[in-house]
């Protein structure tokens, strides 16, 4: 029998079991805080954001699961125990989703509709004649498993499309790859919609600053949907307010949920979402988890096992 710990601090928790149940026939499911004593044996933490220093209480854990792509919200945790797997998500559903998010927000961006919203709260009719799909060049800071699947959702409308990760990736038609800091630089200066799906990590702290975000050309914009600390917001505002970036759209941010005082909310350039890129879908997630485990059950190396020197 397979037992799982289930974590979310927040409500609709009941839609998680079923999908469980259908994924794991027989699965020993239980949701915080009723997850008994460590001693009744192995289990699986399938989590969101818990509690800190809670993990470590239970000692009975094998494996982490994040419910999420990012699992910062998990080694944030100083008590967390260094040697149980954290296994980041990567599901089906997930990519699509991301997929989805990045198609919309980068068509908006070619579309100038950041600029026709604006012009809209003001009652301002104003034209605009966006470029071809062709004539805009796309830039994707991080390809991983994310990052391809949304390339590929883009490939069909004709984009010019660049890919910068931390190390070479192989070549592959109608994607330019740049990799490394020394390519990062000639990478900023040839994209105009810059799509961010990279993790937390210290190295990509602030990557996007004043003065990295200056390279760009002059009208480009900014997608942000991997997390909120790749950004400097201060110097990313200055960069709009000065006419140097177009537009941004927001959808992370290092404190999540927005204050209600965030000059964010109100900027014209800017375009705020709350988070919601890609959620996780419980069946796919539910599938995706129970593969994971059988291959552990079986001595094999699960997917996406998080590097824990690298952050990702």
């Amino acid at each position: 029998m397979t037992r799982l710990y289930f974590y979310l601090d927040e409500p609709g928790w009941e839609i998680w079991q079923p999908a469980f149940e259908a994924a794991i026939p027989g699965v020993d499911f239980r949701n915080y805080p009723d997850w008994g004593s460590p001693d009744e044996g192995p289990a699986y933490l399938f989590a969101w954001e818990p509690e800190l220093g809670l993990v470590a209480k239970y000692p009975n854990i094998k494996a982490i699961f994040s419910l999420g792509a990012g699992v910062d919200h998990l080694t944030r945790d100083p008590s967390l125990p260094k040697d149980i797997p954290i296994i980041r998500m990567s599901d089906d559903g997930l990519k699509e989703g991301m997929a989805e998010f990045v198609l919309m927000t980068v068509l908006m961006h070619q579309r100038y509709m950041p600029r026709m919203l604006a012009a809209q709260c003001k009652r301002e009719w104003r034209r605009l004649f966006p470029p071809l799909a062709s004539d805009v060049r796309i830039g994707i800071l991080g390809y991983g498993a994310l990052g391809k699947y949304c390339a590929q959702a883009l490939k069909p409308l004709g984009y010019q499309i660049a890919a910068w990760s931390r190390s070479g990736k192989a070549a592959e038609e109608g994607i330019e790859h740049f990799s490394g800091k020394d390519q990062f630089e000639s990478f900023l200066k040839r994209t105009d919609i810059l799509v961010g799906l990279l993790p937390s990590t210290p190295e990509t702290t602030n990557l996007l600053n004043r003065e990295t975000m200056a390279l760009m050309p002059r009208y480009a914009s900014i997608i942000n949907a991997g997390r909120g600390s790749l950004i400097n917001l201060e110097d990313l505002v200055d960069l709009l307010d000065s006419g140097h970036l177009s537009a941004a759209t927001l959808d992370v941010f290092v404190e999540e949920p927005l204050t209600e005082d965030s000059p964010l909310w109100a900027h014209d350039k800017i375009i705020v979402t709350p988070h919601i890129a890609s959620i996780t879908r419980p069946k796919t997630a539910a599938e995706y988890v129970a593969n994971n485990i059988k291959k552990i059950e079986a001595g094999m190396q699960p997917e996406n096992v998080l590097d824990r020197q690298r952050g990702y």
